[in-house]
């Protein structure tokens, strides 16, 4: 029987004080990295937000751009509808607003009506919202450029001296150093082309 009872002994053997010290220090590294990486998407979870914000501006501003006409006159020109070129328009419709019409994006006499008015066009900051709920939109910018698309791949027919298709750029500076860009294609629209 007493080798039985040394093997039980043997069995009830418990931890040492240095077994106890690596298990706790081991406990305590680990801890401490799932701690961290915690934190550390604490303090990233509100670039989410800030480019979610700088989508909605880009989408919403490059939205309303794409609606614009785009035609060879400009739509205040009696000879828009009818237009088939440049050379039947009495005010041709060019690159930039036309100053000479006062046109701003926020008049409503004399507003951006067409998708050219809004090249080099920027909101610095954005603050033409009227929902004062929305707080922080001081920090972002807008900005549009407008270029022309030389025959679009050969989908659109080139006409000389003129540019059938329109490239519309939109980018939003946003805080942190954040920059988001969204573009889209605008064709002409002249009914007798």
């Amino acid at each position: 029987m007493s080798t039985t009872k040394a093997q039980s002994m043997i069995r009830q053997h418990g931890l040492s004080l240095i077994e106890l010290l690596v298990f706790i220090v081991v406990v305590g590294v680990a801890v401490t990295g799932v701690v961290s990486v915690f934190s550390l998407n604490a303090r990233a979870s509100v670039d989410p937000a800030i480019r979610k914000q700088a989508m909605a501006i880009a989408e919403s501003l490059l939205d309303e751009v794409l609606s614009k006409p785009y035609t060879y006159c400009d739509p205040d020109d009696p000879m828009t509808d009818t237009a088939a070129n440049v050379a039947a328009c009495t005010i041709p419709e060019g690159l930039g607003r036309e100053v000479a019409q006062n046109e701003t994006r926020y008049s409503a006499a004399n507003p951006f009506d067409n998708v050219n008015d809004y090249n080099g066009f920027t909101m610095n900051p954005i603050n033409d919202i009227t929902d004062t709920t929305v707080t922080g939109l001081d920090l972002y910018t807008a900005t549009v450029t407008v270029q022309p698309v030389a025959n679009f791949n050969g989908i659109v027919p080139a006409v000389a001296g003129d540019n059938e298709t329109l490239l519309v750029t939109v980018t939003v500076d946003a805080p942190n150093n954040q920059t988001l860009s969204l573009s889209g294609y605008r064709t002409r629209y002249a009914p007798n082309f």
